[in-house]
């Protein structure tokens, strides 16, 4: 080995001392990237349980007599308040970023529904952000009968294609292909509509709604 190897091995910097090094000559700033992270840290997990969770619980006493009244079909009061005790308007307004302001959206979107008024049951359904095997279709689909009510024929198709997926099951997803084509064939896309009822009677044949679909698919198919 050359004196001119043996000068590179010898001066070379092995990789700890480099490591090492670059920890002394950033180590004001590191302490201060460390403190923020684990500052970061606390500051979530107190705005997690002394803001939000307490929010949560007085969120929850205050929505359940909306519930009540919705249960009874009360739509007004359930969406409004009663005086008392706030609707689902108040809770989504003063309860944001809580888990029962998310809920309240579905409440809302599905009275509103119920009364007729269409377009905001389409806004507050489509807000509801649920990945349950039950509301979130159910939410999905609801929102597509009330494209269908407001003749946005494209918007229903859309979300009654999520509710399928989002309910895959025997009891949700034969309910919404059947409703999917049944807007096909509003739109004379009678071959989308054999379509959606082949795939009931392929995919969930011990459905409910699979017992009468082959009606629909001979209707479908005699208009093609």
């Amino acid at each position: 080995m050359s004196n001119a190897q043996k000068d590179q091995t010898i001066t070379q910097p092995s990789s700890i001392g480099k490591t090492s090094f670059f920890i002394q000559e950033n180590k004001k700033s590191l302490i201060v990237i460390a403190a923020t992270i684990v500052g970061l840290i606390v500051l979530f997990f107190a705005y997690q349980k002394l803001y939000l969770a307490p929010r949560e619980t007085e969120a929850v006493n205050q929505m359940f007599k909306a519930q009540q009244y919705w249960e009874q079909k009360n739509w007004d009061k359930a969406i409004k308040g009663d005086g008392n005790f706030p609707g689902f308007e108040s809770i989504i307004e003063n309860y944001d970023n809580t888990k029962s302001a998310n809920l309240a959206y579905y409440y809302l979107g599905i009275a509103y529904l119920n009364k007729g008024e269409f377009q905001k049951a389409a806004e507050n359904l489509t807000k509801y952000n649920g990945s349950d095997a039950i509301l979130a279709p159910e939410a999905l689909g609801a929102a597509g009968d009330a494209y269908v009510e407001l003749k946005d024929y494209d918007q229903a198709i859309t979300f009654y294609k999520k509710a399928t997926a989002k309910g895959d099951n025997l009891f949700a997803a034969p309910i919404y292909l059947k409703k999917l084509g049944l807007v096909y064939e509003e739109q004379k896309d009678y071959k989308a509509a054999v379509d959606a009822y082949n795939k009931i009677k392929k995919d969930y044949p011990e459905s409910a709604v699979a017992t009468t679909i082959d009606m629909y698919i001979a209707r479908a198919q005699g208009k093609l």
